[in-house]
């Protein structure tokens, strides 16, 4: 058994004082992470810090590539192939000084499976989780898996004593208003310590100087202090003034300002995310609409009417300032299953939309609710405003109510929507993760951002089949049927690809954009 500090409830984590030579980097972006619990919440922004604090098995570095982390390596059992065994990194500590064991992994991906946590999707091949020794872990699959640890990229681990020191085993239930210690403290194997936190205004991370990769990363930053800061023209004044150091969300129409500023240098890079609206196709009714007794949403004629509404074009160039790329599907480019082909299915008719919406019945249109976040996305309100005098034209007068990404994300995960702009990153690179999270049927431990109402059993089954396929040409075929099947039924009303836009002083040098958008500070180094 490890040995262990624990740590009372109401205490802080200990902290080592900063050296006299400390390099303080101020990094704000438009919206703060949700929570500290690594396994409530499964965003890009929320990763971003949890990712400074707590460490996964396997790291995708700042050019998305595989690195070893917690786990120095992995491979499927050579006489089972239902099992891959992790050999763990022996010598590393959490923040309090507890030892790092095979018996935290298990926890953590125990919890991590549970009802309230919002990574469960990602381990439902998994049948069992045992630790061999201190320091190997054998993951069991329901048959075997070939992609199982392109999973694990954000799946954080935990100090099992710690977490259940404090009162914190069971994940935070955020999306119902839940808060817990483990939501505001952190305990984690990181390069760096949580100092303070207050949510949605500051929070500083302090270099951890016991970190097992001290010397195998540049660890030229010893403070961190983030600051959210929704207002894009706020964001870029602190920037300009010198107020933060790095910005990950440079606003496009200030992209040249930036720029040609002294000392600033902006750089960008197609990001691993794709923004598209979603619409709740699969009730008989909507309160949210003024159609009595029925949902438009449900004739599939809308949906496409909708989608041909959408002028692609328009949003790249005015509201963008060239800064995306028009999608037709609902998958980056980065991704398996991804295709030209199907990406450039989508394009502005609106006579044939008219038409679709006079063969449904709404050729007088309908009025429906559009929700919108106002701080996760690149010009997120704004898109959505474009998108309402698109829509207008085909007759459908959309109600705008744009509210912070902390209310805007609960509506989706209860089913509180019926129309919705979501944003969507797929850290696994395959498709699988699309499918788990968006198509498959809502329920049990998959669907859980499904709110579509979409269900069908045969894609349901073929959904489940991709986390045991070995045959990669079966695998692929299978991805490319249930494509067809979504795009066909026009689940969802894809938008664009993001590109993001890191602005930062000329002295905060990093080896790339992450195509992750998550900047992992370890890595940076300031001249």
């Amino acid at each position: 058994m490890k040995k262990t500090m624990l740590l009372l409830a109401t205490s802080a984590l200990v902290v080592t004082p900063l050296l006299a030579s400390a390099e303080t980097l101020r990094w704000a972006r438009a919206g703060d992470s949700l929570t500290l619990d690594p396994h409530a919440q499964n965003e890009g922004p929320t990763h971003a810090l949890a990712h400074q604090i707590y460490e996964p098995l396997i790291l995708r570095d700042m050019f998305g590539q595989f690195q070893p982390a917690l786990a120095t390596e992995w491979a499927p059992k050579a006489d089972d192939p239902n099992v891959w065994v992790f050999k763990l990194r022996e010598g590393v500590t959490y923040h309090d000084g507890a030892a790092f064991t095979a018996e935290d992994v298990v926890f953590s991906f125990e919890r991590a499976k549970s009802e309230t946590s919002a990574m469960k999707e990602l381990l439902t091949s998994i049948t069992e989780i045992r630790a061999v020794d201190d320091f190997t872990v054998e993951f069991v699959t329901d048959g075997p898996n070939p992609i199982l640890p392109n999973n694990f990229t954000n799946l954080f681990i935990m100090d099992k004593d710690w977490t259940e020191a404090n009162g914190v085993t069971k994940v935070q239930d955020i999306a119902n208003g839940e808060t817990t210690f483990a939501a505001t403290n952190a305990n984690g194997t990181g390069a760096y310590t949580l100092t303070s936190r207050e949510p949605d205004v500051r929070t500083v991370i302090t270099m951890n100087e016991n970190y097992w990769g001290k010397d195998e990363f540049p660890m030229a930053v010893t403070e961190v202090i983030y600051t959210p800061i929704q207002n894009a023209a706020t964001r870029v004044a602190a920037l300009l003034s010198g107020e933060v150091d790095f910005i990950q969300d440079v606003p496009v129409q200030d992209l040249g300002r930036v720029a040609e500023a002294d000392g600033l240098e902006v750089r960008t890079a197609p990001q691993n995310r794709v923004i598209f609206f979603g619409m709740n196709s699969g009730a008989d009714d909507i309160d949210s609409d003024n159609v009595d007794g029925a949902n438009p949403l449900s004739d599939v004629r809308v949906r496409k009417a909708m989608n041909m509404a959408i002028n692609r074009d328009a949003i790249q160039q005015v509201v963008m300032r060239g800064q995306s790329a028009p999608a037709g599907m609902i998958a980056p480019p980065f991704v398996n299953g991804w295709t030209a082909e199907m990406d450039g299915m989508s394009s502005t008719d609106i006579d044939a939309a008219k038409a679709l919406m006079e063969e449904a019945g709404y050729g007088d249109g309908f009025s429906i609710t559009l929700d919108c976040p106002n701080d996760r996305y690149i010009n997120d309100e704004a898109i959505c405003q474009a998108a309402v005098g698109m829509f207008g034209q085909i007759g459908i007068t959309v109600n705008l109510d744009a509210k912070p990404k902390a209310q805007h994300f609960p509506l989706i995960q209860n089913g509180e929507t019926n129309f919705y702009m979501l944003g969507w990153g797929v850290p696994t690179y395959d498709s699988e993760y699309i499918f788990n999270f968006l198509v498959h049927t809502r329920g049990g431990d998959r669907g859980s951002w499904n709110n579509t109402g979409f269900t069908n059993a045969d894609v349901d089954t073929k959904i489940v089949s991709l986390a045991s396929e070995t045959d990669l040409a079966a695998r692929n075929s299978t991805i490319a049927d249930i494509w067809s099947v979504v795009q066909e039924e026009q689940l969802y009303l894809p938008v664009h690809h993001q590109v993001l836009n890191w602005g930062a002083k000329s002295n905060v040098v990093y080896p790339n954009v992450s195509p992750e958008d998550d900047p992992k500070f370890k890595y940076f180094e300031m001249n």
